[in-house]
């Protein structure tokens, strides 16, 4: 994944905040702008897994802090939920300016009422995608229940969510009360993705069904069966991620091939430093994912290294072992490699300069099934440790390295 920091103006001149994700190959298919939730910030570990979901799928994902919030200029007491709105179109018109017009947006709790009314006022937008959404924007002041009576008499109140403190003016209140969401979802005509968990607290799946029953078809309902309202498991996260890139690519322009980076290598890898191991990858004309597991440190977004060794011994082993039993006019149906990396102590290793030396080890198991004989089987086994990799292990190998501008 390839992240930039970004900054643009809104409607008031304020400089919004925003970190840009692209694929490794940075020529995404489509650009999405992602919506946070009330009082949250584009850096919730959610909308970070979110958002490398997307990327690993092709897609260019801008996050930023709407007004007042986290990196970005202007007072939280001052904005409101039509400012929300301004600051998504702001973010539009600047992936169109320097980018490329967005053509999927998706908001989260209160986010994903603002991106509804924001997607029917931007003309690029063809698909949009909800989580955990409310069916009215009226539906935060549940949020502020012991302050509303102080905020209408007095014209503001310090608001203490989720362990910090802000300030709530009565015209926020008040522009809740001109929002009208169902009839913004009756007249989108978009297709529309609604996620939305069973066990919710905060916005509770009865929202979901009324965003539902507003919008016509193409719609879809996805469950988030077991996740809390902020996706903190990351899992939740990471399938809502892969959900939203599998959905949206129905509705979306996306060209039959990438375009690729002009390399003069097989593979190419990109880590960004906030990112821990989760590294994007080029391998040929295919890009993927590289992880550790979380038992590490690591995300667990995809292999590890020692995984993708061992990936290319197992596939190499079946490819070897089809060519040559085609070749003899053998009977296979199938070929399972079953590939287990490990490093054992090296018992009576002539070369080891320690008795605590190990060796790296390759536990290999091959299942054939098909019409063949005993003999034939043995014969299988011993190609098998004649596949280029397998030799590759017992061959000599150089690594040449060097720094590159």
């Amino acid at each position: 994944m390839n992240l930039q920091k970004i900054e643009f103006k809104n409607k008031e001149g304020h400089s919004l905040v925003g970190r840009l994700e692209l694929p490794v190959h940075q020529h995404p298919h489509n650009f999405a702008i992602f919506a946070h939730c009330f009082t949250c910030n584009k850096n919730l570990a959610a909308v970070r897994n979110i958002g490398k979901a997307l990327t690993s799928n092709g897609f260019g994902v801008l996050r930023f802090d709407f007004t007042g919030l986290g990196e970005s200029e202007g007072d939280f007491g001052d904005t409101n939920f039509s400012g929300n709105v301004e600051d998504l179109i702001a973010a539009a018109t600047f992936l169109k300016s320097n980018y490329s017009a967005p053509s999927l947006l998706i908001g989260h709790s209160l986010g994903g009422a603002a991106v509804i009314y924001a997607a029917a006022r931007v003309n690029s937008v063809k698909a949009v995608a909800t989580i955990g959404a409310p069916s009215n924007p009226k539906h935060v002041q549940h949020l502020l229940q012991s302050s509303l009576q102080e905020i209408t008499q007095k014209g503001k109140a310090i608001v203490n969510l989720s362990g910090r403190d802000f300030t709530i003016k009565k015209q926020f209140l008040d522009d809740l009360e001109h929002t009208a969401l169902p009839e913004t979802v009756k007249n989108l005509r978009k297709p529309l993705l609604i996620m939305h968990s069973p066990q919710d607290n905060t916005v509770g799946i009865k929202n979901a069904e009324e965003i539902y029953k507003a919008a016509h078809h193409p719609k879809s309902f996805i469950s988030l069966d077991g996740a809390d309202h902020l996706l903190m498991n990351k899992k939740d996260s990471i399938y809502a991620g892969e959900v939203i890139s599998g959905w949206a690519k129905r509705y979306l322009d996306i060209a039959d091939s990438a375009v690729l980076p002009k390399t003069k290598h097989q593979v190419v890898a990109s880590l960004d430093f906030e990112d821990g191991f989760t590294t994007e990858m080029k391998v040929g004309n295919h890009y993927m994912t590289a992880d550790e597991p979380t038992s590490y440190g690591g995300n667990d977004f995809g292999p590890s290294p020692y995984e993708l060794v061992s990936a290319g011994l197992s596939a190499c082993t079946v490819m070897t072992l089809q060519m040559y039993a085609k070749r003899k006019e053998w009977h296979i149906d199938n070929v399972e490699v079953h590939t287990t990396y490990s490093k054992t102590h090296a018992l009576d290793c002539e070369d080891c300069e320690s008795s605590n030396a190990k060796i790296d080890t390759f536990q290999r198991e091959i299942k054939i099934t098909g019409d063949f004989t005993d003999k034939q089987l043995q014969r299988l086994l011993q190609i098998a440790d004649k596949c280029p990799v397998h030799k590759t292990f017992h061959s000599q190998t150089q690594v040449i390295t060097k720094l590159v501008p």
